[in-house]
């Protein structure tokens, strides 16, 4: 199944369930957002998202600086606050989190490791993190792309294993 067919079967899901979805990017750079929009019907689901490609955006979008001043802005932390904050602010069942370096040294975080990225994908119940670390790809687009894939199989396990109430129920205290 390709990249495009996967976030189809995604976005349809979540038109079916009822399900909400956003996201806060900053290495794809709304590469998913697109991606969950290019069905037919994703209004339903898909009230908007956040490119935040600089440290500051983050922050103004609702990332603790905190965070990013503990954790560093390429961390599995920095990813679960970005998922949270889009989850919230869109009153979203599922948020996606992506933030990481491509295939250079970011000049604005010296600390950044190319070809090392972060992803979280939170529902109301828990955050899910994951790490990537890409080999070189011969373009930008590559590395969105095969973000966006392991993204996609990602939502496509958590949509098969859990119930649309499991994923929208708040967590018991």
């Amino acid at each position: 199944m390709t990249v495009q067919e996967k976030y189809k079967k995604i976005t349809s899901t979540l038109i079916q369930e009822h399900l909400k979805i956003s996201t806060m990017e900053s290495c794809t750079a709304g590469f998913i957002a697109s991606l969950i929009t290019d069905t037919e019907g994703a209004s339903a689901i898909f009230e908007g998202s956040y490119i935040t490609y600089a440290n500051r955006t983050k922050i103004q979008c609702g990332v603790p600086s905190a965070v990013l001043e503990e954790h560093g802005v390429y961390s599995k932390e920095t990813a679960a606050a970005m998922a949270k904050c889009c989850l919230q602010d869109f009153s979203a069942d599922l948020g996606i989190g992506v933030t990481g370096s491509f295939g250079n040294v970011d000049p604005s975080n010296p600390d950044s490791v190319p070809g090392e990225v972060y992803y979280a994908i939170a529902t109301k119940k828990e955050i899910k993190t994951g790490y990537a670390r890409l080999d070189p790809l011969p373009s930008r687009f590559a590395y969105k792309m095969n973000m966006a894939e392991r993204i996609a199989d990602e939502l496509l396990t958590i949509l098969t294993d859990l119930s649309p109430d499991q994923i929208s129920s708040p967590a018991s205290d």
